[in-house]
């Protein structure tokens, strides 16, 4: 019973990311037009994306230190009605600043739902299969994000301001269902439950982790990927005239093969070699991949070469989730919530680094992304190699 139990409560926690991945990507075709309502654009559009990251990155660390304390489900409920809320707000605003206080409600939302979740698979998963349920995870993450770009255009059709009304509602449609199917699990949480921390504590306090290296290799993961997945659109539309819907496809084709690989490959992976090696790996192929994209000039070669790198993206996100996870302990819901603002921080940096890059030159984001990933597979290979040492020294 516990095991089917935990099965279903697996579910649960993939509509859930689906449906708060859905949201997020509903608004990203019709945010262009819905800003020239209020007289502005492109640079708005970015501040408002740092401003969600901001939020995660200021608030993830706390919301896992909450659900260590009280649990789960109740911080999950709570992140889905924010996150519905300032999807309102969004669609109803009538001043500039009052979407930028929707966007940082949004990313709160989004910082007490995605540590939780995390925390959560590894409550209800033994530690053979937590990969597994972390691929799931991911897998219905990269699903609603892929296909909420689809529906926002098409709800957009009824008005500009519908398809936020839809977020808002499948979001409290979310979190009611989590108030009466989600179990009440008791959450792993330390013998000895640290103190409460403000955010600067609880980043020293990172440091010091057996997993600190892998919030390092998400931080800089993420700002690396930041470089391709910001500008790829303006790459392509530049230089070689793509259409929008081209560029669509460019993004959706690479999105539904990092799905299928996230359902029915990352466990077998995991398994035959490892998180370690599955990351190193991935890191190596992102970073060709990035450069590759310099070198291609047809629209199926370029789909190829970006299909890839989405694919290794998609391998390497649930990889290192997994392997903070297994190198937790009972201390679940901080390593989530401190492996979300790290990746938070490399959102927010990245995409305004690459666009200061791309106006400099269309190249520079590919060359330096690139660069930062091999730096990030050579302190990857260089802590994992340590710890094999001093492994393999404590059994002689």
């Amino acid at each position: 019973m516990a095991a089917k139990s935990n099965k279903f409560a697996l579910y649960v926690l993939m509509f859930n990311m689906f449906i708060a991945m859905s949201g997020i990507g509903l608004i990203i075709p019709i945010m262009p037009e819905y800003l020239d309502t209020f007289g502005v654009a492109g640079q708005a559009l970015g501040t408002l994306i740092a401003t969600f990251a901001l939020a995660q990155f200021l608030f993830s660390p706390l919301s896992g230190q909450l659900s260590d304390k009280y649990g789960r489900k109740k911080l999950i409920i709570f992140g889905l009605v924010i996150f519905g809320l300032s999807q309102l707000v969004f669609g109803l605003a009538s001043h500039l600043w009052i979407l930028y206080l929707a966007r940082f409600f949004s990313g709160l939302g989004a910082a007490f739902l995605i540590p939780p979740m995390m925390a959560f698979v590894a409550d209800i998963t033994t530690f053979e299969e937590r990969g597994k349920g972390m691929g799931l995870l991911g897998a219905s993450m990269s699903l609603g994000f892929m296909v909420g770009p689809g529906f926002g255009g098409f709800l957009a059709e009824v008005s500009l301001q519908f398809p936020f009304y839809v977020a808002t509602t499948v979001a409290i449609l979310a979190a009611a269902i989590s108030f009466i199917a989600l179990p009440n699990v008791a959450p792993t949480v330390p013998a000895v439950p640290p103190k409460n921390e403000n955010l600067l504590q609880q980043l020293k306090r990172s440091v010091y982790t057996p997993y600190f290296v892998m919030l390092l290799v998400m931080l800089i993961f993420a700002f690396g990927l930041a470089n391709f997945q910001s500008t790829i659109a303006l790459y392509v539309d530049k230089k070689y005239n793509f259409s929008p819907k081209e560029i669509s496809v460019l993004i959706t084709v690479g999105g539904f093969v990092g799905v299928i690989v996230q359902t029915f490959v990352i466990n077998w992976l995991f398994k035959r070699y490892g998180e370690m090696k599955v990351i190193l790996v991935n890191l190596l192929i992102s970073a060709a991949a990035m450069i590759g994209v310099l070198f291609v000039h047809t629209f199926w070669t370029i789909l190829l070469v970006a299909t890839i790198f989405f694919t290794a993206a998609s391998l390497l996100r649930p990889a290192i989730n997994t392997l903070i996870s297994k190198l937790a302990g009972t201390d679940q819901g901080y390593a989530a919530g401190m492996n979300n603002a790290y990746m938070s921080l490399g959102n927010m940096i990245g995409p305004a680094l690459a666009g200061i890059l791309f106006d400099i030159d269309m190249s520079s984001p590919y060359i330096f992304g690139a660069i930062i990933l091999i730096t990030c597979f050579l302190i990857a290979n260089t802590w994992s190699s340590k710890k094999q040492q001093l492994l393999a020294a404590s059994r002689s």
